[in-house]
This record gives structure tokens, C-alpha cells and sequence, in this order.
């Protein structure tokens, strides 16, 4: 039985910068995801989209983003990732500046659908970098970095962008996000990761398709991650809309909310990043830490959130908060259970496979809240949805997802149980 690490090792000056190339990848990966639903108040009126118009645009962005997570995942196994991560980001940055051009409805579906193909390479490239790169006893806080950058990404794009689209208008906006997320390409070329990257030349000692789908962990982080983004998901592409549209804040109070909540929401999730590793560094196993954090905050996160239609203006904004809180400790530990089961020769398949079928709560929530709120009236119903799902997320982490050990790809053996209670 392995031991968790008594001695702390710190991490090189080098992965630390990587590391933080990576957050600023992630932060700037979700600006330009959630953009189109911080210009979505003032969008809407010049193009004369209606709310099920709206929904069906807020998704676009993940047919193609969860459709190819599988390929990417890949193909990050197999080919030079650091390269790939840096072509993706310049398709998406450059479809982001366009977006600032288009004139008609379908021009900006299928701007969205190519944003989409482009940030598909993200978090396959992070998990296979991560493992490739970082150990256990820091993989917590490496995968919170990642975390960090998902939820000040949203915040600042609501700051900047509700500001910015309020003074000039929501065209600049695009023209000048996609045009500056450039430059993190040549700076990506030059401080990414030194060394090979181990070359895959068979298909020896990687998992077939038919020995991953019969892992009963490998279906947990599936749709464990499924329930996780139906919360994150709700509150990127809808969030804005709500605040200004239900409880009628004005461009610049909302974006003032929604980066306040997206920065605490960061800060826990480096603090719970750091606290796991930690935790497994005095001797706690990664199947009780990950769990932890993953499984129990996305359930409170969930109740929490849920009582906002519920609440008065001033207690809705601190249960907004709370709930972004809650939802970035969930986020921290998510890949360092992915990256621990299927280890360095597998972690980007399995990370593609994951995040395709966990993605495709944002094509789901997008249309089931923009179909509820156009009947009814009011949020009451798609909160509620989401109250549902995170407790259903929270069951799914502790109870479905097995111990998190490392899978011994190939074996007869393995720390991971199958369907039929066996070790697979």
C-alpha cells in the first residue's frame, strides 16, 4: 500500500511558471466562453433574439466543444500537447475577435460552434500536462490554478465586459478580447514545460474503449463532472440575465456581483487546492481528500444556490456568493481524481472522454432554462433544476466513483471496481 508523503517536496521555480501560464489559459479560456451571455442584454435587442433564440446560442458553443473532447483526448496522448493547447488557443481567440463583425444570427451560431472546436483542447492538454508534469503531493494545487483561472475568468469577463459593453458597446468588446488573448501564444511557446514528451508509438499500456467503459469510476467522474456543469454552467451563461433581468440590477451592479462572486469563488478554490494536498501530506488518502471536497461542496453549493429566488435582493447576493464559494472548493480537487485514476499514459483519454460527456450540460442547460423561463415567467423552476442535479453530482462522487487509486491499465487487477463488484 502506498504511503502519502510524509516529506514535502517543493515545486520547481519552472513548473510554478508553467503554472501560472496555464491559469492565465484557463482565465482567458473563460472570458471568451462567457462573453456572448455578458453582451446577451444588449445582444439580443439589436439582433432580435428571443429568449429560446438566446438558449439555443448559449449552447452552440458545446456541440462542437463536448463533440471533440474524445478526439482531442486522444490525440494528446499521441501527439506534441504542449503545440496542440497552443493551436486551439488561436482558433478560439481569433473567432472571439469576429464575433465583434458578424451582423446575423447564423454568422454568430457558427462563430460559437468554432470557439467551441477551438477551447475543446483545454482541459485534455491541462490533465495530460499535470501528470505528466506535477506529482501527486502538489497535483491539488496544480489543478486549483486551473480552477482559480475557471472562476476569475467569468468574474472579470463580467466586470470588464459589463463596464466596457456599457461605455462603447458589446462589438468592441469581442473585437478587443479575441485580439489581445493572442499574445499568450508566443509566451506559451517559450516557458511551457522543458523536456520530451514521452512518444506513444502502439497502443501498448493504454486503455482500450471497451476496458474504460466497463470501469465503474471511470462512468462516476463522467457524470459526476456532468452535474458539476450543469451548476457551472447555469451560472456562466445565465447568471447576467438573471441579475438584470429578474432581480433588475443595473449592467454595472450586475457585472460588480458577478466578479465578486467569481472572486471568492477563485480564492477558495486555490485555499481548498492547497488545504488537500496538505491533507494528503499528513497522511490522508486521495479517495477521502478528493471526495471531500468534490462530492460534499457540490451538494451544499447546490442548496445554497437554490434558495436565491427564494430570498430578498441583499440575502440573494450573499447566497449568490456563498454558493460561488461552495462551488470553487468543488472545483479544485475534479482532475486530480481523473489524473490519479488513469495515471500519465492515459490521463488525456480519460480527461476527454470525461469532460465530452460532462460537457454536454452545457448544451442541456442553456435550452432547459431558456425554455423555463420563457413559460413561466421567472427562475424559480430552472433553480430548483439545479438544486436537483448537484445533490444528485454530490451522491455520484461519493458513492459511484470508486477508490481513488491508480488503475493498472491491462491487468487483471485493478484498484477500480467494474460493474460487477469485481476488481477490474
Amino acid at each position: 500500500m502506498m504511503t502519502y508523503g510524509k516529506a514535502e517536496r517543493s515545486l520547481p521555480r519552472s513548473l510554478a511558471w508553467v503554472l501560472v501560464l496555464l491559469g492565465l489559459s484557463v482565465f482567458i479560456n473563460y472570458i471568451d466562453r462567457g462573453s456572448l451571455s455578458i453582451a446577451a442584454p444588449s445582444l439580443k435587442d439589436e439582433l432580435k433574439i428571443t429568449p429560446e433564440q438566446l438558449g439555443f446560442l448559449l449552447s452552440a458553443f458545446f456541440w462542437t466543444y463536448a463533440c471533440l473532447q474524445p478526439v482531442y483526448g486522444w490525440l494528446v496522448d499521441r501527439v506534441n500537447v504542449y503545440w496542440l493547447l497552443a493551436g486551439g488557443f488561436g482558433v478560439w481567440s481569433a473567432a472571439t475577435a469576429a464575433t465583434g463583425f458578424i451582423r446575423t444570427f447564423s454568422a454568430l451560431c457558427a462563430l460559437r460552434l468554432l470557439v467551441g472546436i477551438g477551447e475543446a483542447v483545454s482541459y485534455p492538454a491541462y490533465s495530460k500536462i499535470i501528470a505528466l508534469n506535477y506529482p501527486e503531493e502538489h497535483r491539488g494545487l496544480a489543478n486549483s490554478v486551473i480552477a482559480s483561472g475557471l472562476c476569475l475568468g467569468p468574474g472579470f469577463g463580467m466586470l470588464l465586459g459589463g463596464m466596457m459593453i456599457a461605455r462603447v458597446g458589446w462589438r468592441e468588446y469581442f473585437i478587443l478580447l479575441g485580439s489581445l488573448s493572442l499574445i499568450w501564444i508566443p509566451a506559451w511557446m517559450k516557458w511551457r514545460p522543458a523536456g520530451s514528451i514521452p512518444r506513444v508509438e502502439d497502443a501498448h499500456g493504454l486503455p482500450r474503449l471497451r476496458e474504460f467503459l466497463v470501469l465503474r469510476s471511470a462512468w462516476g467522474t463522467c457524470i459526476g463532472l456532468w452535474c458539476i456543469n450543469y451548476v457551472n454552467y447555469f451560472l456562466l451563461t445565465w447568471l447576467p440575465y438573471y441579475l438584470v433581468n429578474e432581480r433588475h440590477f443595473s449592467l454595472t451592479r450586475m457585472a460588480k456581483v458577478g466578479a465578486a462572486g467569481y472572486l471568492v469563488s477563485a480564492c477558495c478554490s486555490t485555499l481548498c487546492g492547497w488545504l488537500s494536498d496538505r491533507w494528503v501530506r499528513a497522511g490522508g488518502t486521495p479517495t477521502v481528500v478528493r471526495k471531500t471536497f468534490t462530492g460534499g461542496s457540490i451538494g451544499v453549493c447546490g442548496i445554497v444556490l437554490g434558495l436565491c429566488p427564494l430570498a430578498g435582493q441583499s440575502t440573494c447576493v450573499l447566497l449568490l456568493i456563498l454558493g460561488m464559494a461552495l462551488f470553487g472548493a468543488t472545483s479544485s480537487n475534479v482532475y486530480a481524481i481523473t489524473q490519479r485514476l488513469a495515471g500519465p499514459q492515459a490521463a488525456g483519454r480519460w480527461t476527454g472522454f470525461q469532460n465530452g460527456f460532462g460537457n454536454l450540460a452545457g448544451v442541456v442547460v442553456p435550452v432547459v432554462t431558456g425554455f423555463a423561463v420563457s413559460r413561466t415567467g421567472h427562475f424559480l423552476a430552472a433553480f430548483a433544476a439545479l438544486t436537483a442535479v448537484a445533490i444528485a453530482g454530490a451522491a455520484t462522487w461519493i458513492f459511484l466513483v470508486g477508490p481513488i487509486e491508480p488503475v493498472a491499465w491491462g491487468r487483471k487487477i485493478q484498484p477500480a471496481t467494474d460493474f460487477a463488484g469485481r476488481s477490474a
